[in-house]
């Protein structure tokens, strides 16, 4: 697989993101080996921040735009961030058949959550969960944005605080 390839696709996406001041999350998906669709974070800065313009859902309704004739069994999503519960269920929804993420969510991910004992609509598709590919590299992303002054965004929330506590995000090169 060429996880570590299209992780970097997204983690570009993210750092534009972040040149914007926007929480640094990018998302693309791959089919055949060819990305499809792309979403960055966008409505982090506005107040009250906007909670449904995440980069999965943005990446997402792209693809709902695509030929119906993609076997989305056979896409990939790259999330450079552990997707949230909401985006998640959409990407379940949506019958992705594999989640690349980098960086765990310690307090809204949900790729632990446990889809077999959800109902029928969630539990019988099989997705398959890859977590931390380029991790650093995404913690170093998190780390600058929770850093900056300007950025309000989760300020001293659980995500902030465990994202900070972290060493080595920018020395380790993943």
């Amino acid at each position: 697989m060429n996880d570590r390839r299209f992780m970097g696709k997204a983690l570009e996406l993210a750092r534009e993101a972040l040149a914007d001041g926007e929480f640094p999350v990018g998302c693309i998906l791959v089919y055949d080996g060819t990305v499809i669709v792309s979403g960055k974070r966008i409505g982090s800065r506005r107040n009250p921040p906007s909670e449904i313009a995440h980069a999965e859902m943005l990446a997402l309704r792209q693809l709902e735009e695509l030929d119906a004739g993609i076997d989305r069994s056979a896409v990939s999503l790259y999330c450079t961030l552990e997707p949230c519960l909401m985006c998640l269920g959409a990407t379940v929804l949506s019958r992705i058949g594999r989640l690349v993420y980098a960086y765990e969510d310690v307090m809204g991910g949900a790729a632990a959550c446990q889809i077999e004992l959800l109902s029928p609509l969630y539990r019988e598709h099989r997705l398959e969960i890859v977590p931390h590919v380029r991790r650093n590299r995404s913690l170093a992303l998190f780390q600058a944005f929770f850093r900056h002054p300007d950025n309000a965004y989760w300020r001293d929330s659980l995500l902030c605080r465990y994202t900070l506590a972290q060493n080595g995000g920018r020395a380790h090169e993943d």
